[in-house]
């Protein structure tokens, strides 16, 4: 159904779902219950919503604060991104490091990103599309993020189009995390 690979930072996996494609197009199944509870990843998600992205922008760094933090899954319907995290759990023996992953349309890959990181991406060509699905709803006052240049992520653009919201988070050195690293099995809500 799924294949799963570890990534170096711990609870993060990219999922490739089996793609089926012919004269039409493609298809493909991004969520199965009893498959994502048997991982040991969370199968609660409260919310799905979309974004779309020119060339040349990135998006991020962000997330929720507790209590309103989420698990997040995230896939890339159109186009190709570079995806980006950052573990923000205090006590992780990845504390501060992010990883980067490719997510494109044609390979129909996802990221399940858990609570305690940071997320974000960029384009570096034509138009994406991003869904995402979170385990809590959006919540504006815990809505925040990290600036996108603050930590030592290999991003393939230097001077990216972002928001201003985006332009004006702070650095990482200057948060101070709520998030906790939890050691042994974790258990799917």
């Amino acid at each position: 159904m799924f294949e799963l690979r570890s990534c170096s930072i711990p609870d993060v996996v990219e999922l490739f779902p089996v793609v089926h494609r012919d004269v039409r197009g493609q298809f493909s199944k991004i969520f199965h219950e009893k498959f994502f509870r048997k991982s040991g990843l969370r199968t609660d998600w409260r919310e799905m919503y979309y974004s779309t992205s020119r060339a040349n922008v990135v998006r991020g760094l962000h997330f929720q604060l507790p209590p309103n933090d989420h698990a997040k899954m995230v896939v890339c319907l159109a186009g190709e991104v570079v995806d980006a995290i950052v573990d923000l759990r205090v006590g992780s023996p990845t504390y501060a490091q992010s990883s980067l992953f490719r997510l494109s349309s044609e390979v129909g890959n996802a990221i399940y990103i858990p609570s305690g990181f940071a997320h974000g991406f960029c384009v570096q060509r034509g138009l994406a599309t991003l869904l995402y699905l979170t385990t809590s709803v959006h919540v504006p006052e815990s809505d925040t993020g990290i600036a996108w240049n603050s930590v030592d992520i290999k991003w393939p653009l230097k001077n990216p189009v972002l928001s201003e919201r985006d332009a004006q988070l702070p650095p990482l050195a200057g948060f101070t995390s709520p998030f906790r690293y939890i050691t042994g099995p974790k258990v799917s809500k």
